[in-house]
């Protein structure tokens, strides 16, 4: 029995020594494909070359390294990614690049929201100014899509193909079945009346007041669309709201018979046309370089040394308190990021990129106050991207300047706050029962076993009241309005970019680039370089933290398919603690 259980102790000691050399053979591999992954060496782009400009992977506010993306495991896949500030810059760059002959432009489904969109089309239309040519091809063209490549000099489509031009459509999950299912009844407290990111959880449809703005906005979107489709092909906008209204386009003829596209070709073809174009004999292979490498090149070669600086602060994603990540904005990241941008002698004005929903009321206070600090020092200029609403316009409010797209989508000043009641849930459906003594009489506000007493709701309400007073009076000190101006254009409506300027909650439409130099003049320098807060995160700290969330989310996708999204929804909703200034819940628009 002795040499039994010394041969079982040796064979688990093996087995975990085995093991152990594994994981560290394991890590030592993660580790050294991850080195190679960001040591790319720089790409060659030789003479006559065309520039690859695939716009179907995520376009972000800022290109991040993944190197997850590069290791032979599960959920490693489709994660390619650049941000839209290298997209210009590369642009602007080729422009006047010689070994640049033209535009290769691929896009079936853009990942990227529509003033997004937007500040891409603009490069590619100032692009076009060097007389040099683009080139888009697609087999199926969406309406985001197609939006991109009617820019283009010329616009093919596969002969099998299809272009989606329908008009635009706007939809909200609403969560209130579910919750009634589960025995679960959300508690509502909240200001404004178009404050409608509580609705999907009381109700089962829009409000009255909520159609009213989605309607609004939706229509300034579609009328931005059809104006850019309108001015690059030399079409009416009403005759293009026709065709999207009578659904004309449906076979790949239709497009050429309204004028949508150029051509209909075979990708050999179009290899074919970009040769000529590029100077290249048909029967060598094209020189060609993605947009990704291209940009890459330019992120190497940046110079940094100019005396004066403008430092871009990028707030993108969701509001939170603590350090967020690349993709939320951590009240505490991005606060220090102001500051170091404040102290810095270099640095002469600071322009603020906000791409956000909102989140944390609390949170946005505490950038808001950074912001006021620094205005009182250095010029402040705000840009927003597809979305600066709620908690994202709160951050901006103090800027001196705010710069929107007719397109963005802002405003949204109110707030709400959402306390469930588990009782059915835990009792009915779970069987579980609660009970315990307290020396308070409001000791267990916020109890999420029972429903709030008449007492606790009007505490709530006046906290969230008090939040509500806060928000509109900094906006009203930063845009110079009253208080209840404010509040006439507030109480959660949201603004399509065009219309916060005519109200104004903004004070200009303008590109990403323009808000730059609009920060460079108000500090009265010429020459300066651009610099970016906060640093991206570690990727190797990065890959280490997300690798578990990673797996959770590729057999998540595996398991629930097109259900997934509103997975990540109701886990989103659930996740959200504190006051919120947020706007209406996932605004989806196709």
């Amino acid at each position: 029995m002795r040499e039994f259980f010394k041969y079982v102790f040796a064979t688990v000691v093996g087995v975990v020594i085995s093991l152990a050399l594994f994981l560290v053979f394991f890590i030592v591999l993660i580790v050294g494909i991850v080195k190679s992954s960001l040591k790319e060496t720089k790409v060659n782009v030789s003479s006559n070359s065309v520039l690859f400009l695939n716009l179907d992977q995520t376009i972000t506010e800022r290109t991040t390294e993944d190197p997850f993306s590069k290791l032979p495991v599960v959920g490693s896949e489709g994660n390619k990614n650049i941000g839209f500030n290298d997209v210009i810059r590369s642009l602007r760059e080729a422009k006047t690049d010689d070994n640049i002959k033209c535009i290769y432009l691929s896009v079936s489904s853009p990942q990227a929201g529509f003033a997004t969109m937007r500040e891409i089309r603009d490069a590619l239309i100032d692009f076009k100014t060097s007389k040099k040519k683009i080139i888009a091809y697609s087999e199926v063209y969406t309406q985001g899509a197609y939006y991109l490549a009617s820019v283009a000099d010329k616009v093919y489509l596969n002969p099998e193909g299809a272009l989606e031009f329908k008009g635009l459509k706007s939809q909200t999950m609403f969560f209130k079945g579910a919750l009634d299912k589960l025995g679960i009844e959300a508690q509502i407290i909240r200001v404004g009346n178009y404050k409608s990111a509580v609705e999907p959880f009381f109700t089962d449809k829009m409000s009255d007041k909520n159609r009213e703005q989605v309607t609004a906005y939706l229509n300034g979107l579609y009328e931005t669309y059809l104006d850019g489709i309108s001015k690059s092909r030399n079409i009416g906008a009403s005759i293009l709201h026709q065709i999207a209204d009578d659904y004309k386009i449906q076979q790949p003829e239709d497009a050429i018979a309204y004028k949508m596209v150029d051509g209909l070709r075979y990708k050999d073809e179009i290899i074919d046309e970009l040769k000529t174009l590029s100077g290249k004999d048909k029967k060598r292979n094209i020189s060609a370089v993605t947009i990704n490498e291209y940009a890459r090149n330019l992120s190497n070669e940046q110079d940094n040394s100019a005396k004066n600086k403008v430092a871009v602060i990028y707030a993108n994603g969701d509001i939170i308190g603590g350090e967020g990540s690349d993709e939320q904005i951590g009240s505490e990241r991005i606060s220090r990021a102001v500051r170091k941008a404040r102290l810095d002698s270099t640095v002469k004005a600071i322009v603020l990129r906000v791409n956000s929903p909102g989140g944390s009321a609390l949170a946005s206070d505490v950038i808001w106050r950074e912001i006021v600090l620094t205005k009182k020092v250095k010029p402040v200029i705000a840009s927003f991207g597809d979305v600066a609403a709620s908690g994202g316009y709160y951050i901006a409010c103090a800027a001196d300047s705010i710069f929107v797209q007719p397109n963005t989508i802002t405003g949204s000043i109110g707030v709400f706050g959402v306390i469930p009641n588990l009782q059915k849930l835990y009792n009915e459906k779970l069987g579980i029962t609660f009970d315990g003594v307290k020396t308070g009489k409001y000791a267990d506000i916020m109890s999420t076993d029972r429903p709030m007493t008449a007492g606790e709701r009007l505490i709530i309400q006046n906290d969230v009241n008090r939040v509500y007073d806060s928000f509109i009076k900094r906006v009203a000190d930063g845009r110079k309005k009253t208080k209840a101006y404010v509040d006439s254009v507030g109480g959660g409506r949201v603004w399509v970019g065009t219309d916060a300027v005519k109200i104004g909650l903004a004070d200009r439409t303008g590109n990403f680039n323009q808000a730059i130099v609009a920060a460079a003049k108000k500090a009265k320098i010429k020459d300066y370089s651009v610099v970016e807060y906060p640093e991206m995160l570690d990727p190797f700290k990065s890959l280490m933290e997300s690798t578990t969330d990673k797996i959770k989310m590729y057999y998540a996708k595996q398991e629930l398919g097109a259900n997934y999204t509103i997975y990540q929804q109701i886990k989103s909703a659930i996740s959200r603690s504190g006051i919120q200034t947020r706007m209406p819940f996932e605004i989806k628009i196709q």
